[in-house]
């Protein structure tokens, strides 16, 4: 055992294969569906300066109890990256992308830092694909980000995923159903739970998301009653488009998600396998949140995803190199012959190990076991009429291939293993 001052901090953890491969695959994943939308990637640095991160909301635990805020031996005031979406806007506004041809379409994978209870799933240091979409006000924007995350989620393994949907209104709206809401639960205060009474001055939206009061929240008013009627047409827009493009969504009345800077559209993804409230990640609209950071005004909308949440969903493993890996083991005195034959398969585009440890051919067949689906076997009669022994290690067959057919056999035989 290590000594306790060398170990992981609390909430973090090392990521060693195989899942760090699962890691690998999804980041390849989200990066090809981001890229058939149209998205570009882009990488923001993982500490910024702490006012970026205070425009989600001083009234947000992110902020209040969440974010690893620290000054450096400079002086300056840094906070590492809770989030994906205020540094992305950072950068929007930094680097006056509101001048290049619109709509500017981006997408991140990378690590978040929020410091959280640690519990089953959930890490002070997490990993998240996220997709931000600026300079269009239009409900087709909205439902293209929405289709870009259910496309990606169903291309993971969790087919048929759902959108639960809200608007929480504009400027001209929203003030009058704030008014509404906390007059309700002002008359209804002494029932409320510790965290409500503190929301109900600071962000009375957020009384609708509480999982203590549920019965209070079921008689609250309703967004849709004080909705304008651009706010109306919007959501209408984006729930019809959705559902034309083969996607299940359907309205939360309760659904307002826990940033401040959101404004109309807010979605959550999830999936019936997980039950009807639990969420896999969500986004929503954020039309007002360059102009706080001192940039122009720029309608926006976009998604965090939570890859560890995602990956521990997934009915089964993704595929990846190491799981479609081949061995090429060797009789003794040909372990440079193998070494060879792996290097051929490597640059055709395979995956392939070999023995570089100069083990018998029963510990090189052992360790294939460990590391591959097949084995190449190189020696013998076999390798002197230029074919190659070929063992599947599932059901212990195997075949002598002629190695000039050697790549089109192996890449059949993965082939089916995919499938």
């Amino acid at each position: 055992m290590a000594n306790e001052q060398f170990q992981t901090a609390r909430g973090t953890r090392d990521v060693l294969a195989p899942e760090s491969w699962q890691f690998e695959a999804m980041r390849r994943l989200t990066a090809e569906w981001a890229g058939r939308f149209g998205y570009d990637p882009i990488e923001t640095p993982i500490f910024e300066k702490s006012p970026v991160f205070l425009r989600v909301g001083e009234s947000t635990d992110i902020v209040q109890h969440e974010s690893y805020r620290f000054v450096d031996a400079g002086g300056d005031d840094l906070t590492l990256r809770p989030e994906g979406t205020a540094a992305v806007a950072r950068a929007y506004v930094q680097h006056g992308l509101a001048n290049a041809p619109q709509p500017v379409r981006l997408f991140y994978f990378g690590p978040m830092f929020r410091r959280e209870r640690p519990q089953a799933g959930r890490y002070r240091q997490h990993t998240q694909f996220g997709a931000e979409l600026y300079g269009s006000e239009s409900p087709l924007a909205d439902a293209e980000v929405m289709l870009l995350a259910t496309r990606v989620v169903d291309a993971a393994g969790l087919k048929n995923p759902n959108i639960r949907v809200n608007s929480i209104g504009c400027e001209v709206c929203r003030p009058r159903y704030r008014e509404a809401l906390v007059a309700y639960f002002k008359a209804r205060e002494e029932s409320l739970c510790k965290d409500c009474r503190v929301r109900i001055d600071q962000n009375p939206l957020r009384l609708l998301d509480c999982k203590v009061d549920v019965e209070l929240r079921e008689t609250a008013p309703d967004l849709q009653d004080f909705w304008c009627d651009d706010c109306r047409g919007h959501i209408g827009q984006v729930m019809a488009t959705v559902e034309r493009a083969g996607q299940t969504i359907r309205r939360d009345r309760h659904l307002v998600r826990g940033l401040d800077y959101y404004t109309r559209t807010v979605f959550e993804v999830g999936h019936p396998s997980l039950g009807d409230q639990v969420a896999l990640f969500g986004g929503g609209r954020y039309d007002g949140l360059s102009a706080s950071l001192g940039g122009v005004s720029a309608p926006a909308v976009g998604f965090g995803m939570g890859i560890e949440r995602l990956l521990s969903a997934l009915p089964q493993p993704l595929p990846t190199p190491e799981s479609e890996r081949v061995y090429v083991a060797h009789l003794p005195g040909l372990d440079q012959e193998a070494y060879l034959l792996a290097m051929t398969l490597r640059g055709a585009g395979l995956a392939a190990d070999a023995d570089i440890l100069g083990r018998s051919l029963k510990a090189q067949l052992k360790d294939a076991g460990r590391r591959a689906k097949w084995v190449l076997i190189v020696g013998g009669t076999e390798w002197e009429n230029d074919t190659v022994s070929v063992r599947n290690l599932m059901d212990g067959t195997q075949e002598v291939i002629s190695q000039e057919i050697l790549l089109e056999y192996l890449r059949e035989r993965l082939q089916g293993d995919r499938a």
